[in-house]
């Protein structure tokens, strides 16, 4: 077993590379109290929170060029377009798409997958033909396939997971056949932190001519994500996981896949031209981006997107390593925890039980300790019946927390154990 001790000096090479409290003062959320006592925001798989770039980023939009985008020719709309459209260039290069038109802005991760589900899915999969996903998706790369599968007379089919978390690639072999016309599956789990093996499973795919969506919300902000490298056909992820705003977030699509789709949702600027007879569409990206968008939010999301990138996702997944291993040995000294998802490549969560005790009520006294958990079966209802608990606490760090947050969190634990013997 890897105790504190040895935990932390394991971490002391990667801290003196990494001055986390520099970092900290960027985020004006971090430094309030909580009933009394110093926040600890360890929820950050549900959302981040946001440097003062990005809130002067908004704050800025709002008050100098709020304007429509790619309707005006006076200074203001000239002005938000430009930043609008830099946005999804910053966008393209953190992904490193091909091409800026591969990037739809979307509400969320929850968006793009429900538009690949309804464009793609509508066009392609019929009656006898088949998605896989995995056991341990979120309900947002679940609901949609599974209402597509109803509407089209498909087959939803699931790769089943060990007891560490980590998928069968064995079984997901087994799957893919003849009939598969999709394959959708999260690049880490948010219930369990499992990094899955994602090239290697759109390898498999392509073998076989199967296409592959992954749900990168809980990676783009934790690791490197090189969409070419991967060779993924669709990649979607949330903005405000990423240090950016609520209600934006963006679908990658390769070109030749987008060029063929049909549009998602019909409106204003996503048509080249509208008579009563007929519609043309407009070009990539556009024909996916009907109505008014969340032109802050996109502008927000850049911002975000660059602070990342300057911090260095190589450096950001370092330092969130090392907090993910003293961490586990934090918890496994705690009396009474179990960590639920134990898989070899794991990213920083830390999702647990205590013996005895509901996970509400573990959270509800770690709130009172100024600690910010998540507690329940976290949008991922398949993963709580696959481990047998009706719910669990989550714990999810980034790369603005400390060891000594988790420090408080092993303390707040033995608080739990006191009040409930």
């Amino acid at each position: 077993m890897i105790t504190a001790r040895d935990a932390r000096a394991a971490a002391a090479p990667a801290a003196a590379l990494w001055d986390v409290e520099r970092i900290r003062k960027d985020f004006p959320a971090l430094h309030q109290r909580v009933h009394g006592k110093p926040l600890v925001y360890l929820d950050n798989a549900a959302t981040s929170q946001k440097p003062q770039a990005v809130i002067d980023a908004l704050v800025a939009y709002y008050s100098l060029e709020n304007s429509n985008v790619h309707r005006g020719v006076h200074l203001l709309s000239e002005k938000a377009t430009q930043a609008y459209e830099e946005a999804r260039v910053r966008v393209q290069r953190f992904l490193n798409a091909a091409e800026a038109r591969e990037i739809v802005f979307v509400r969320g991760a929850t968006e793009g997958i429900n538009l690949v589900a309804a464009s793609y899915g509508r066009t392609w999969i019929g009656a006898g033909d088949e998605v896989i996903i995995s056991t341990i998706e979120h309900h947002s790369n679940i609901v949609p396939w599974q209402l597509l599968c109803e509407e089209r007379g498909a087959l939803l089919r699931v790769i089943p997971v060990d007891d560490a978390g980590e998928l069968l690639l064995d079984e997901y072999a087994r799957l893919l056949g003849a009939r598969t016309k999709l394959v959708a599956v999260s690049h880490i789990s948010n219930a369990l932190g499992t990094v899955n093996p994602v090239k290697r499973m759109i390898e498999m795919a392509h073998r076989q001519g199967v296409p592959v969506l992954v749900d990168g919300a809980q990676a783009a902000p934790h690791l490197r994500v090189d969409v070419r490298e991967l060779d993924c056909d669709f990649y979607v992820f949330s903005g405000h996981k990423a240090l950016g705003p609520t209600g934006i977030g963006v679908l990658y699509g390769r070109a030749e896949w987008l060029e063929r789709m049909p549009p998602y949702q019909g409106g204003g600027d996503m048509i080249a031209s509208v008579t009563f007879e007929k519609t043309t569409y407009n070009a990539l990206p556009y024909k996916f981006e009907a109505g008014t968008p969340h032109i802050a939010g996109v502008i927000g999301l850049g911002v975000a997107l660059d602070y990342l990138s300057g911090l260095g996702l190589d450096r950001v997944a370092a330092h969130e390593r090392e907090l993910l291993t003293y961490g586990t040995a934090t918890l496994q000294a705690a009396p009474g925890v179990r960590i639920i998802g134990t898989a070899r490549d794991k990213a920083s969560v830390l999702s647990f039980i205590v013996d005895g005790v509901h996970a509400h009520d573990v959270g509800t006294i770690l709130d009172h300790a100024g600690i910010a958990v998540r507690a329940g079966h976290h949008c991922a209802m398949p993963v709580m019946r696959r481990f047998g608990v009706p719910a669990t606490v989550r714990a999810s760090l980034a790369f603005y927390n400390t060891r000594e947050e988790l420090d408080a969190l092993g303390a707040g634990l033995r608080e739990v154990r006191e009040i409930f013997g």
